[in-house]
């Protein structure tokens, strides 16, 4: 009997272990770049989503520097497709401000992030899909992949990821992203409750979704420009009343030669601003590229690119978050950035700062990355990558989501031309929900920050004042402010 019960205290142990080990090694001891004491614990790492073709995702996960046993946990998803959610990491609300390195070679300096968004929350930065930032496959043909796929890949690497954490599996559980992640959340969002109601294991604690600048629907999306060009006073009033007439609402989809014209005229009237961020200055590559073939129409400032005779030092971080002015994403292939471009480097961007973090050897095995021998370098936006649109439409997804309960907060930076916030108040408005909190300015720290609207269904539309395409770039104490409201179920 003493021995059975040896063997079972033995076995007992084991699996404590065992279930205990995994984030053990994936525990980060120190960061390249970074000397001060984290104040929360960091992990990173693998999650082995297909074992026969070695398809791996890969995640870095910032506990809350709170109470990371009750606060919620916040998945975060840029966008492309095909770009790095490390843009989130590096540059947005990540746990770390990067500051470029004096001379060429050596690391960047990471100071504290005031205004992480690890303050209130565990947030889990994920690559995907394969192919993209960090993630790979062994079967090249994990490479092409769509809507669809992502969101069941994203949902299987959820599973095992909480596997390998159920500490967390308690916490309230959110989804976020901006841009292209416009159609990843709300798609990866219904696949996890699908999954509840299937009774996959583990159950996953699901409350809500926000979506930044999201991409959400041809229609809306294609037809929300030009009244913010004019309600922005970048068209005249001649001009906006002109398209009205000859387009009859339909901007995105030109009907007649006429219309076309005057959207032409609209584009020669916009084409030298920051689409991202209409306050901000733009400055072009001296290097001219060549802008791929595709069966898009591009306005003359895309067609433009890097074929000017301005070579000044670039405008940080425009680039590889956004579609093209005036093109809604449709079905079918999605081009990526470097795709559409045709062009190894960005015009009007420089990612330095996170690409020489990240493909650094040093800084890759502190993060438990796989060299850059079995994965290639670390890219802002990579072009493996061949995706296609084919889930259709948001707004089924927001409807379904929305109908049942779960949170949803739709965040738009109002300078942005590339998803203006103009098509975000529009969708949002056309689900025909009740107004429960009507148009109002919302505050942080006793200044106006923007102006919300708040639906039936636990639908909210933001505005971000002043803010462009990547909100927590441009506005990071605002940003902190209203997600931390927004997880807590306060009035924001």
């Amino acid at each position: 009997m003493a021995i059975f019960y040896s063997l079972a205290l033995c076995l007992l142990v084991s699996f404590f272990l065992l279930a205990h080990c995994a984030p053990q090694s994936s525990l980060i001891t120190q960061i390249p770049g970074f000397n001060g004491t984290l104040p929360s614990k960091h992990y990173s790492g693998y999650v082995t989503i297909d074992e026969s073709h070695g398809k791996k995702l890969f995640y870095y996960f910032v506990e809350s520097e709170g109470n990371p046993s009750k606060d919620p946990v916040v998945l975060w998803l840029n966008g492309g497709p095909g770009c790095s959610s490390f843009d989130g990491f590096v540059y947005e609300h990540g746990p770390f401000n990067f500051e470029a390195a004096k001379a060429h070679g050596d690391l960047p300096t990471l100071h504290l992030n005031p205004y992480s968004w690890s303050k209130v929350s565990n947030i889990l930065y994920l690559d995907s899909p394969a192919g993209v930032g960090l993630s790979y496959s062994k079967n090249k043909s994990d490479y092409i992949t769509g809507d669809v796929k992502t969101s069941l890949d994203s949902h299987t690497f959820l599973l095992k990821w909480f596997e390998i954490y159920p500490e967390f599996l308690p916490n309230p559980f959110f989804i976020s992203g901006e841009s292209y992640a416009g159609v990843y959340v709300p798609t990866l969002s219904y696949e996890v409750v699908k999954g509840m109601d299937a009774g996959v294991k583990p159950t996953l604690n699901f409350k809500g979704y926000l979506v930044g600048n999201g991409v959400t629907d041809e229609m809306y999306d294609g037809n929300a420009l030009v009244p913010f060009a004019h309600g922005m006073g970048l068209i005249s009033d001649e001009l906006f009343e002109a398209v009205n007439s000859e387009c009859k609402g339909n901007f995105y989809n030109p009907l007649s030669d006429a219309c076309d014209s005057k959207l032409a005229k609209v584009d020669e009237d916009i084409e030298g601003l920051n689409i991202y961020d209409i306050l901000e200055p733009c400055y072009y590559d001296d290097d001219p590229k060549e802008v791929t073939d595709i069966k898009i129409r591009l306005p003359p400032s895309f067609r433009q690119l890097g074929e000017t005779d301005r070579p000044l030092p670039v405008r940080k971080r425009m680039f590889g978050r956004a579609w093209p002015l005036r093109a809604p994403v449709r079905e079918g292939i999605v081009p990526t950035w470097p795709q559409l471009l045709n062009s190894e480097s960005v015009p009007c961007t420089d990612d330095e700062v996170a690409t020489s973090w990240l493909n650094n050897a040093e800084v890759r095995k502190a993060i438990h990355a796989d060299e850059e021998s079995a994965l290639g370098a670390w890219e802002l936006c990579t072009d493996k990558i061949t995706f296609y649109h084919d889930a259709g439409s948001m707004m089924k997804f927001h409807r379904n989501l929305t109908l049942r309960g779960y949170r949803a907060l739709i965040f738009s930076g109002d300078h942005d031309m590339c998803v203006p916030y103009t098509g975000s108040e529009a969708w949002t408005r056309s689900m025909g929900y009740k107004i429960v909190d009507e148009w109002r300015p919302w505050t942080s720290k006793g200044q106006v920050a923007g102006y919300t609207q708040g639906y039936e269904n636990n639908l909210t539309f933001l505005t971000i004042k002043g803010a462009g395409h990547t909100v927590p770039e441009y506005k990071p104490q605002e940003a902190l402010d209203f997600y931390s409201r927004f997880l807590a179920g306060k009035s924001i």
